[in-house]
């Protein structure tokens, strides 16, 4: 059966051969994701090569890591951290030029750290490691107690529930993984710590700039882009649910409540939607994972998310590939307990008949014994709207970029292939139809759902047609087709 749920998958630059690539792609890997945060563009360079050369249909998706606090390097004698007791006393301030950390003073990376916090705030450091709490300001410092014990490290991150700053969203070193990522022809930019559509924005004026075809993936990862995913949905292609840090600005019993409300607004929107962090993290140093873990991954999948991801677990993990294997048979085994979302309210559609025409297509599969789907596109448009309604019968796609096949390794459930525009719908519907009997995805008795265009692929789908496929063969071969390729 197969997979509709995409994987993710973190590759390192210090372990991303292509045999390593193709073995994680075979066992189930549908994108490949590059985390700047950890590389130059340089090392990122070669990570790229070696996934074109597995195959030119996997997706490349890299973070940006966005307006993210985190505390300075340590001075000298701190180099190793500076350790704190329960109620002790630290001392906070920002900075914009990286001064160096000390027991005296702790430096954070935001110049208005003083404006923006209030007394009575919590800092966590390190995802929640250190606890502190401000009880004062005074000479433009933070006055903290430390609500437990530890040791505060240089360059770890810094998150303040509920306190909204003002950092830049873009970073330097984002814009020039931006302009990288447009030089080498990816196919995402998953952009950190997404507070509002602006965010969004600043990264698609870059990208139009450069006249690029990269889609921007919001990560939702703090309260005020949970409180705005209105405003970013209207304006992004997708949504990446990260948490990580999300799961240290929340309390975690609003991680579920937040992670499904976002779900079924993304789906709501056709919007595809990734999960993200720690969803096989035992898998790092384990063979086997959790039954919390497989009870999480399935749960995504129950809640029909597009994708789920992988980040230490292939990145640095002893066992990437079994952790991709074991997330493909999760999904597989749950997807078979699962139903098409055909009646779900549509919402933000820039096309109305192509919306339509997808549901009724999903609607025809449930009602029929339809053994697939099939379109052909020029933007993706109308898989993404399938993907929506999250069909149980196989979607096969036949796009005319080879960047679009890219992008709906995204979307839940389609199979997509690239060829050459052809010069009628009936030449598109014959030689898919040959092409799946070759491959023995179809019989000629096989019932089949096509969502076509009268128009050109350009214009959108305006029909849909039910028959079997030698039926709709021969009406291709009335029409002139003839299938010549041996």
């Amino acid at each position: 059966m197969l997979k509709k749920t995409k994987i993710v998958a973190t590759v390192s630059d210090l372990r991303c051969s292509v045999d390593f690539i193709r073995e994680l792609h075979e066992s189930g890997m549908d994108v490949v994701r590059i985390n700047s945060a950890h590389v130059t563009t340089e090392s990122a360079t070669q990570v790229v090569k070696n996934v074109r050369e597995v195959s030119d249909r996997i997706a490349i998706l890299i973070d940006t890591k966005g307006p993210e606090l985190r505390i300075t390097g340590m001075a000298g004698a701190w180099i190793n951290g500076i350790p704190v007791e329960l109620n002790e006393i630290v001392r906070l301030k920002g900075t914009g030029k990286g001064t160096p950390s000390s027991k005296d003073v702790i430096y954070v990376t935001d110049a208005d750290l003083y404006d923006e916090v209030f007394i009575g705030a919590v800092v966590l450091i390190d995802d929640g490691e250190i606890e502190l709490e401000v009880i004062d300001k005074k000479s433009n410092m933070l006055i903290c107690r430390a609500n437990n014990s530890g040791t505060i490290k240089g360059k770890k991150s810094v998150n303040i529930p509920n306190v909204k700053t003002n950092l830049p969203s873009l970073t330097g070193k984002d814009v020039e993984f931006i302009h990288w990522a447009v030089d080498m022809n990816l196919d995402f930019i998953a952009h950190s710590f997404v507070r509002k559509k602006e965010d969004v924005l600043k990264v698609q004026r870059i990208l139009d700039e450069r006249d690029s075809h990269i889609k921007i993936i919001s990560k939702i990862e703090n309260q005020e882009g949970v409180d705005n995913i209105d405003e970013i949905l209207d304006v992004t292609y997708g949504v990446m649910v990260a948490r990580g840090d999300l799961g240290v600005e929340l309390p975690a019993e609003e991680i579920p409540i937040a992670q499904r409300s976002l779900v079924n607004k993304c789906i709501a929107s056709k919007k595809p939607v990734i999960i993200a962090t720690q969803m096989l993290h035992s898998m790092i140093l384990s063979p086997r994972p959790t039954r919390a873990e497989v009870s999480d991954i399935a749960n995504a999948i129950y809640q029909r998310v597009d994708a789920i991801m992988l980040s230490g677990e292939t990145a640095s993990g002893n066992y990437p590939v079994e952790a991709v294997q074991t997330m493909a048979r999760i999904a597989r085994k749950i997807e078979s307990d699962t139903r098409p979302m055909a009646d779900i309210e549509m919402v933000r559609i820039n096309n109305e008949i192509t919306a339509q025409l997808s549901r009724s297509a999903v609607r025809a599969s449930i009602n029929l014994d339809v053994k697939a789907i099939l379109f052909d596109s020029l933007t993706g448009r109308t898989g993404r709207y399938l993907a929506a309604f999250r069909s149980r019968k196989p979607v096969y796609a036949v796009c005319y970029h080879k960047y679009v096949v890219r992008e709906l390794a995204l979307s839940y459930g389609i199979e997509a292939i690239y060829q050459k525009p052809f010069e009628t719908h009936e030449s598109f519907l014959g030689k898919t139809l040959q092409k799946l009997q070759k491959q023995k995805a179809l019989t000629k008795n096989d019932l089949v759902v096509v969502v076509g265009g009268n128009f050109g692929a350009a214009q959108g789908a305006s029909f849909l047609e039910i028959g079997t496929a030698d039926n709709l063969q021969r009406k291709t071969e009335h029409a002139g087709y003839k299938y010549n390729e041996p």
